[in-house]
């Protein structure tokens, strides 16, 4: 790796824990001797707004924690809805995708003053933006896990299992051992193996 930063972003809405998946990654990357900077830029995040984490590593000095605009080399998206608006600023036609399927419908779209588009031409515009779409419910592997809510730490250990960043999977596993304990560091630590696990075999 270079000294040219590794751009990635983490999106989605509030409450889907974007802000631990970026703590995961982030301290993974520093135990693997990485400078890191991260930076969190949110909506009406309460209320179900969006939300991205900016995670920039690189092997040079410190660099300023936010993303420019066509800079991102991959998004990690809790929502697909979201991934598409991330893309449609800050992707480019290298940029990689992971993303979990399950939409989180607004309040707008729920009270029927809105329509959400059609899962299939998300899929159509998201891969026409970006280089790699991986796509998978992990929503439901973390239900497997023990908990939906734990779909964020899915997707982080997807990104583990892709390889696409340079950090080892262990390091994933020793920052999650760190930031948790008892029951849990059980649940978190089940559902980022869930999310290896389906990665490496879709």
């Amino acid at each position: 790796m270079t000294e040219q930063p590794v751009n990635l972003i983490i999106a989605g809405v509030g409450g889907q824990g974007n802000v631990l998946a970026s703590q995961i990654v982030a301290g993974a990357a520093v135990e693997e001797g990485f400078t890191v900077a991260v930076g969190e830029t949110f909506g009406a995040s309460q209320r179900g707004g969006s939300v991205m984490s900016h995670v920039r590593i690189t092997r040079g000095k410190a660099i300023g924690p936010l993303i420019p605009r066509g800079k991102a080399d991959l998004v990690v998206a809790l929502e697909p809805m979201e991934c598409l608006r991330v893309l449609r600023v800050f992707g480019n036609k290298q940029t990689r995708v992971i993303m979990n399927e399950r939409p989180n419908y607004p309040l707008s779209v729920l009270q029927g003053e809105a329509a959400y588009p059609s899962p299939d031409n998300l899929r159509a515009e998201i891969s026409r933006l970006a280089t790699l779409l991986l796509s998978f419910p992990a929503t439901e592997v973390a239900s497997e896990a023990g908990n939906p809510v734990a779909a964020n730490v899915v997707m982080t250990g997807a990104l583990a299992g892709t390889g696409l960043l340079p950090i080892r999977v262990d390091s994933y596993r020793r920052t999650i051992a760190e930031l948790f304990t008892g029951q849990a560091r059980e649940l978190n630590l089940r559902a980022f193996e869930l999310g290896v696990e389906k990665v490496r075999g879709s």
